[in-house]
């Protein structure tokens, strides 16, 4: 907290995505630089921890995709924001199964913390893995981008609309110099300009507008669209047409007030998919419907792999697995929340898991 308290005596205010970005990515401050926020111990779960038929089903996505493609000799699956390297090891063991793939496939984990990527660098030693700063690196293909909670991480710009003007969301001091708290400003052209390109924000009061996912997109798009390839995210978010403020803090487990603790506590907010799916038709991709995480796993055959596999195991054994198979597809833990997305290149029809 003194850090920002510090920058906001000096500078007065702030822009909501400059506070998260110094609440999350500072290289001393920020929480994903300095601590392992992932598992039991850390303030959330992600679906590779709770079971490893999460990453098989993404991993026999993508050979399926690489057949679909006529096997190309080089193919690249990148990560976007690995976290604690759960999912890329998952993808690795199922990988070695199909052993045509595996002789073509490179694993790309973009990651910006250097405190995971030394995590990752620890539990993962393959030659067949390289670490990337910048998706702009990427240069053949085809690309498969896989994002699994990656850009609800990401910062995001508040805005609100009233009788067709906008003002956007600063955070500055309380009178104590103490405390954090918010204040509306006029919104710069610019910014209103490129808001109004979207039909998904335009009908709304209340504009939640991911600027940094926004330039991610753009880049990923270009890449499947000039070396072939896909996307395919995983994340919490919704469908319905008025957009509207889902940020939020998470310590422990548990939400909280995002002035508590910044720099100490997670700071999320859910995908508004149809703008997503938006800013991937106008970068020149075709997107498939988007489904909840239970209809993919189900439709990859999560539930015949959890039979297959608890076959021979005990009581207990076969218990946690289909356990953990339901905080995937339950739709009152992560099956209905969760979301996923397919972008692809135009002219490609590939559709498995939707």
């Amino acid at each position: 907290m003194n850090k920002i308290i510090n920058i906001l005596k000096k500078k007065k205010s702030m822009p909501i995505d400059k506070f998260i970005d110094i609440a999350l990515y500072e290289k001393k401050f920020g929480y994903y630089m300095k601590k392992n926020p992932f598992g039991k111990k850390g303030d959330y779960i992600t679906s590779p921890l709770i079971s490893k038929l999460f990453g098989e089903m993404i991993a026999i996505w993508c050979v399926a995709f690489w057949i679909y493609l006529g096997k190309p000799k080089k193919i690249i699956v990148a990560e976007l924001g690995p976290g604690n390297a759960a999912l890329c090891q998952d993808l690795l063991n199922t990988f070695k199964s199909f052993k045509d793939f595996y002789q073509c496939v490179e694993i790309n984990l973009v990651e910006k913390s250097s405190r995971l990527k030394k995590i990752q660098k620890k539990k993962i030693k393959n030659k067949k893995v390289k670490w990337i700063n910048k998706i702009n690196t990427l240069n053949y293909g085809p690309i498969i981008f896989i994002g699994n909670e990656f850009f609800d991480s990401l910062s995001i710009k508040h805005f609100y609309k009233i009788k067709k003007k906008y003002y956007e969301k600063y955070i500055t001091l309380s009178k104590s110099e103490k405390k954090l708290k918010f204040y509306f400003k006029k919104a710069k052209k610019n910014l209103i300009s490129n808001i109004k390109k979207f039909n998904s924000l335009n009908s709304s009061k209340k504009i939640e507008y991911p600027l940094t996912a926004i330039d991610y997109l753009e880049k990923i798009a270009n890449k499947i669209d000039k070396y072939n390839g896909a996307l395919l995210m995983f994340d919490y978010g919704y469908t319905k047409k008025n957009n509207s403020y889902t940020l939020q803090a998470v310590k422990n487990h548990k939400y909280s007030d995002i002035f508590y603790e910044p720099g100490n506590s997670d700071i999320t907010h859910h995908i508004n998919y149809r703008l997503f799916t938006e800013i991937l038709k106008k970068n020149k991709l075709k997107v498939e419907k988007v489904v909840s995480q239970n209809e993919f796993l189900q439709k990859m055959g999560i539930i015949e792999r959890a039979n297959s596999v608890s076959k021979k195991l005990n009581f207990k054994d076969k218990a946690d697995i289909y356990y953990r198979l339901r905080k995937l597809l339950h739709y009152n833990e992560m099956g209905s929340l969760f979301k996923v997305l397919l972008a692809k290149k135009r002219g490609i029809k590939f559709s498995l898991g939707f």
